[in-house]
Parts: C-alpha cells; sequence; structure tokens
C-alpha cells in the first residue's frame, strides 16, 4: 500500500476520527437541528390549523351576524306591519265615533224638530181654536162656554185631514 502512497495505521486512525466525528455530529448536531425543525414545522402546521380555526370562526361569525341582521329585519317589518295595523284600527274606530257622533247628532235633531213641531201644531191648534171662538162669538153675539167649544174643535180637528205627522 506504500506504493499508493496509502498509509494504513494512517488510514485507519482517518476511518476511526472520520466515524467518531459522524457519531458526534449525529449525537450534537444533527439530532438538535432535527428536533429544531420538527418543532418549527409542528408550530407552523399549529398556525395554519390555527388561521383555518380563525377563519372559519369568521366565516360563522360573518354567517351569524347575516342572520341577526335578517332576524332584525323580519322584526322591523313586523313592527311596521303592527303600527300599520294599529294606525287602521285607530282610523276605523275614530270614523265609527264620528259615525256614531253624526248619528247621534242627527237623531237629537230629529228629536227636537218633531217637538218643535209637534209645539207649533199645538200652538196652531189653540190659536185656530181662539179664532174660532172667537169668530163663532162674533157671529152669534154672545160669549160661548170655551171648554165645550174647545172640547168640539178638538173634535172636528181630530176629523180634520189636518193631522199631525
Amino acid at each position: 500500500m506504500d506504493e499508493l502512497g496509502l498509509n494504513l495505521p494512517v488510514l485507519v486512525a482517518q476511518l476511526v476520527n472520520f466515524f467518531l466525528l459522524l457519531v458526534l455530529l449525529r449525537i450534537f448536531l444533527y439530532k438538535p437541528i432535527l428536533e429544531m425543525l420538527d418543532r418549527r414545522k409542528q408550530r407552523i402546521q399549529e398556525g395554519e390549523q390555527a388561521a383555518e380555526q380563525s377563519k372559519e370562526q369568521a366565516s360563522q361569525a360573518e354567517a351569524d351576524v347575516a342572520t341577526q341582521i335578517e332576524e332584525a329585519r323580519q322584526q322591523s317589518q313586523a313592527l311596521v306591519a303592527q303600527a300599520q295595523e294599529a294606525s287602521n284600527r285607530i282610523q276605523e274606530d275614530s270614523r265609527n265615533q264620528a259615525k256614531q257622533e253624526a248619528e247621534t247628532l242627527l237623531e237629537r235633531a230629529r228629536n227636537e224638530i218633531q217637538l218643535e213641531r209637534d209645539q207649533a201644531v199645538a200652538v196652531l191648534r189653540s190659536e185656530f181654536a181662539d179664532l174660532t171662538v172667537s169668530a163663532a162669538e162674533k157671529v152669534i153675539g154672545q160669549s160661548l162656554d170655551r171648554q165645550a167649544h174647545q172640547r168640539l174643535i178638538d173634535e172636528v180637528l181630530a176629523e180634520s185631514t189636518f193631522r199631525e205627522g
């Protein structure tokens, strides 16, 4: 081996040194670097999972907000409908009350007209009776019994076409 320029004891010593260096590097450098890379890989995966969870939570929150907005819109529409219904009911009640008041006033006016008519007829009868008695007194030239003639006049008026109503 000397002819090749190789020295066996130096070659064996170098091989032993190489394997010893390889074992030491594996123990002190390779394993810690692999563990560090594994931890980094795990943190990256955890970060990706956390980002994915955050994304899912954000989309869920967005869906919840959309649902709440829709519910609020429906509630507001229901409130508007209730307010319109209450307004219509109040208007209808007001119309009905005004109609009842108008009917009451109309009935009262009719009653007052009927009462005034009855009073006017009574006054006309009384004046007609007085005129008739006065005319009869003048025709006969003497005073007639007012009560007897009043009864007679009332009977004639009751039989005549000049009646109430």
